[in-house]
């Protein structure tokens, strides 16, 4: 079987959460997003919430997607192995 590469896919941490969430597409880190901010209460995140509702372009989707896994790896929230 042949895996495709989905840039988008990935597995991310929830602040007080030990379960792993997987990402796999736009709609997924959008809601992983609403439970980041209803947990969290960063502003950052709660600015990304509002830009990732208001994106209209696959090039915004992209850019939005890798500033999501740009802020969690700052948080150590992103997951470092990769997808089985």
């Amino acid at each position: 079987m042949i895996e495709s590469f989905n840039r988008l896919e990935f597995e991310a941490m929830l602040p007080r959460l030990g379960t792993p969430i997987r990402i796999g597409c736009f709609q997924d880190a959008l809601v992983f997003v609403r439970r980041w901010t209803i947990r969290d209460k960063d502003l950052e995140v709660r600015d990304l919430l509002r830009r990732m509702q208001r994106a209209k372009s696959s090039g915004d989707v992209h850019s939005l997607v890798g500033e999501l896994r740009q802020k969690l790896a700052t948080r150590g929230l992103l997951r470092q192995n990769p997808l089985r």
